[in-house]
């Protein structure tokens, strides 16, 4: 049974939310790569830790358990943790989907706050256009084509769930190719 699992996709493909529920049935760990990849600041999302200290944070963490499940792409600057992976799954979601998820999730947690005028607009609107470029993007930013050529390289096993899934149908895709 795979008990050092990693699960990427495109911002919004729903990583980290398939994390936490395989955590709660499995009783791993959770991590998300976005707590070592950002410093906690009054604005969240707006500092990013050197690599050097993310690395370290996360070494701590997974060296602290045997059974982990990490959400989030840490492609580039976390290549030191693929020797631990057992399993890596890569959720695929249409385009058109993942934004008006990743629209909604900045609705919810923002509020007013990514409106014309609010105090995140700008920082919404970037991000927005950031996450839109995922599909066509090549290898030099987070991208369908650096996900793919990463993925190509892994030593272990790799599960690509593609479509628009419940978290349910996504849970128990994984938990097959868990037993």
């Amino acid at each position: 049974m795979f008990k050092r699992i990693h699960i990427l996709g495109a911002s919004a493909s729903g990583t980290t939310t398939l994390a936490k529920a395989l955590s709660k049935k499995t009783g791993y760990c959770h991590f998300d790569t976005d707590d070592y990849y950002w410093i906690p600041t009054d604005v969240p999302f707006t500092q990013k830790r050197n690599i050097e200290e993310r690395q370290e944070l996360l070494k701590i963490d997974l060296g602290n358990t045997s059974e982990w499940i990490l959400s989030g792409s840490l492609c580039g600057w976390g290549d030191i943790f693929i020797p631990h992976f057992e399993l890596v799954v890569y959720l695929s979601l249409p385009k058109e989907i993942r934004i008006k998820r990743l629209i909604g999730r900045e609705r919810q947690r923002y509020g007013t706050e990514i409106e014309q005028n609010g105090e995140r607009y700008q920082l919404h609107n970037d991000f927005v256009e950031w996450a839109s470029q995922y599909d066509e993007a090549g290898t030099h930013m987070r991208s369908k084509a650096l996900h793919d050529m990463w993925l190509s390289k892994l030593p272990c096993s790799v599960l690509k769930i593609e479509g628009d899934k419940t978290v349910e149908e996504r849970l128990n895709i994984v938990h097959r190719r868990l037993k």
